[in-house]
């Protein structure tokens, strides 16, 4: 039988042996059988750094996430493909969904961040600190990739997200990977993976996937690389512990599965939106994936005296739920990745059995629709009930990894807060509650112990993505049982694959270093004005000292007539008493405006548009009789895409703005933005 391909030292190679079969999780018949033996795990690792790495690293920002955006581009173009084999892990069209096309939206969305970076290899990290006080030495931080390799060692529940939640962020960065996928639904990662060789998006070394046994796969790690680890605990502990990881300092980002919860909030009785909200979040959750993810909830937390009710509605959803073959298009829940799984949950509940009640569901027995509850890794979704969850502290220590939660009573906010903290570290929970201070007494309180926490009403409820989805755009991970790792994020994630350096030197030095002109930094004086020129013959540091004006009070009178600002300051000189100004001030907004008219050039030229203000401070009293002038200066250039064959071939060019008064001190400072036409329009 045909053996899944490992990509490696660009190509594909089947490992040694027969290998070890991989089944399909509704029919259990055997698809193929996976091996990574006869293959050099340590010359593996060596070939993503050597031919991956500096590929990427010569690649700037805004090139990096264009190939993420052509690759989802790309890969959603073929989606339908993949369907058909993710049904074979046992999920539904939902539940492939969100693995598949919810991995290409995690590409499109890193994508997204190269405007948030500079159009360089490596990345300004925050502002220039001023060491000397105002003297000629100041310091700043730039971030550059690391030069190592991603070692990504993924759990079986998304062979596809997984995969690519990761690797955007690596890839964005700079850094090759290594993906090993779970062995049980290997076979739909490497289906995705050789459409992503043969779209030869990604420059060679990008990529590698071995599946199989990761074996020695840590042997070989080096100070530069990063591991990242998704599944139980224990072996995410194991594995960090490993003397490779210690012995080189390797940075090691463990997700582990955690006992998530959901809180019922006081105010949400049954009847409510909230309530009604809270049932369909615990049923999704348990359904989804039959329960099989990271941040799945596994304890339902809820008033005393609502306990029964919560029973019975969460009982009434999880019956009108079918379950079988994923194929079928009645069927909401399909089947666990694997007999083993289902032998592993089944144990799990026992144990949790001990002390707490099952109200809803048999482990042991199950109706599905088309399909052979024998042959598949069938499970009925499993309702628990601990009525002592302080004494009995199984509940927050044991994971049932499937369609199993457990409701648990709590007395009061405080009590609710105790409970949910008493998981010891969870990926994420939520609170169902329409009441603003609940949400913020729970939050305050369990956000130490959580990585997430989502307040759901029925005002949010309309664009909720819901309890159990990480966004590319914000954080995924949590302290304690889950792991202390931290994925995706938007930019954070990306931060995790470089190296901060902080440099010291002169602003001029620190201009020509990082590509970003900084304030106090010599200048480039200009003849020719800005914006007479086009985007590709600009220069960083390039300035013009306009010409000047003096303010009068005519000009603050002007100024408040049209704008409509007649605060005291500016407007009532009888009122200054008590306050830093010595006199009538001038309106900082007209100080600016009164800026660009000396630093804009009318005429039509290559500047096509302001695009805005990033930032503005007004440093210094301007008073009528100053006499103020503008130093103009490019800060950073930062190149954009055509969006069409038709559209414009253009960039947004940032000017610092230097606003100073007849003793050369700087009144205000501000930072716009203009989008400036390319010379070359084939650009």
């Amino acid at each position: 039988m045909k053996k899944l391909g490992n990509y490696v030292l660009g190509k594909w190679i089947t490992g040694d042996g027969e290998g070890k079969p991989l089944y399909d999780a509704v029919t259990g018949e055997i698809i193929t059988h996976a091996s990574t033996e006869g293959l050099s795990l340590p010359d593996i690792l060596a070939y993503g750094r050597r031919t991956g790495g500096p590929a990427l690293r010569r690649m700037t920002f805004q090139e990096r996430g264009l190939m993420l955006k052509n690759l989802a581009l790309h890969l959603s173009a073929v989606k339908e493909t993949f369907y058909p084999i993710s049904y074979r892990t046992g999920a539904t069209r939902a539940d492939s969904w969100i693995d598949i096309e919810g991995g290409f939206g995690n590409l499109f969305a890193n994508a997204s961040l190269r405007r948030q970076f500079p159009n360089q290899s490596f990345h300004v990290d925050g502002d220039m600190v001023d060491l000397s006080r105002g003297g000629n030495f100041a310091g700043h931080h730039i971030m550059v990739p690391k030069e190592g390799i991603a070692i990504h060692i993924n759990a079986f529940n998304f062979p596809v997200w997984g995969m690519l939640e990761k690797c955007a962020v690596n890839w964005m960065a700079g850094v090759p990977a290594l993906v090993k996928p779970a062995t049980a639904t290997a076979f739909l990662t490497e289906t995705v993976v050789r459409e992503i060789i043969a779209s030869g998006i990604l420059p060679e070394g990008a990529l590698q996937l071995v599946c199989g046994s990761a074996r020695d796969i840590l042997d070989g790690v080096e100070s530069q690389d990063v591991v990242t680890f998704t599944g139980s605990a224990s072996t995410g502990r194991m594995l960090k512990s490993h003397p490779r990881i210690i012995g080189e300092s390797v940075p090691f980002n463990l997700e582990a599965d955690s006992l998530n919860c959901a809180v019922l909030g006081e105010d949400a009785v049954p009847g409510s939106e909230e309530f009604d909200l809270f049932i369909k979040e615990v049923r999704r959750e348990m359904t989804v994936k039959c329960g099989q993810k990271c941040t799945a909830i596994r304890r339902v937390i809820v008033p005393e005296k609502q306990v029964e009710a919560v029973r019975e509605a969460l009982g009434k959803a999880l019956s009108q739920t079918v379950i079988g073959n994923p194929r079928n298009e009645k069927v909401r829940m399909g089947a666990l990745a694997s007999h083993d799984q289902v032998a592993e949950v089944r144990e799990r509940v026992g144990e949790l059995a001990a002390t707490a009640e099952i109200v809803y569901g048999d482990p042991q027995h199950i109706e599905v629709l088309d399909a052979d509850p024998g042959k598949g890794a069938f499970l009925s979704p499993i309702l628990m009930l601990e009525k002592d969850p302080h004494r009995n502290t199984g509940v927050h220590d044991i994971e049932a990894f499937g369609p199993v939660s457990t409701i648990i009573p709590y007395r009061d906010m405080g009590d609710a807060v105790t409970l949910a903290k008493m998981g010891k570290g969870s990926l994420c929970c939520s609170i169902a509650t329409y009441d603003d201070a609940l949400a913020r007494e729970f939050v305050i309180g369990a956000a130490s112990h959580h990585g997430r926490i989502l307040i759901l009403n029925r005002e949010s409820a309309k664009k909720s993505t819901g309890h159990g989805s990480p966004l590319p755009t914000l954080v995924h991970g949590g302290p304690g049982r889950a792991g202390g790792g931290e994925e995706m994020g938007g930019m954070r994630g990306v931060k995790h694959y470089l190296q901060r350096c902080a440099i010291q030197g002169t602003p001029t030095s620190l201009t020509e270093i990082t590509g970003i002109y900084q304030p106090g930094g010599k200048y480039r004086e200009t003849i020719i004005h800005p914006f007479r020129k086009h985007f590709e013959e600009l220069q960083v540091g390039e300035t013009i000292f306009t010409h000047k004006h003096t303010v009068t009070e005519a000009d603050i009178v002007n100024f408040a007539n049209v704008s409509g600002d007649n605060f005291y300051a500016h407007m009532d000189a009888t009122s200054l008493e008590g306050t830093t100004f010595e006199k009538r001030v001038a309106h900082g907004y007209f100080i600016l405006s009164k800026a660009a008219g000396l630093f804009v050039d009318p005429a039509k030229g290559p500047v096509l548009l302001n695009y805005g203000l990033e930032s503005c401070r007004f440093v210094k009293p301007v008073y009528p009789g100053t006499t103020i002038g503008v130093k103009f200066t490019v800060q950073e250039k930062v190149d954009q895409e055509k969006k069409s064959e038709d559209d414009i071939a253009k960039g947004i060019v940032k000017f610092y703005v230097d606003v100073y008064d007849d003793e050369g001190e700087t009144v205000a400072v501000a930072t716009i933005l203009t989008m400036v036409k390319k010379l070359n329009q084939d650009a």
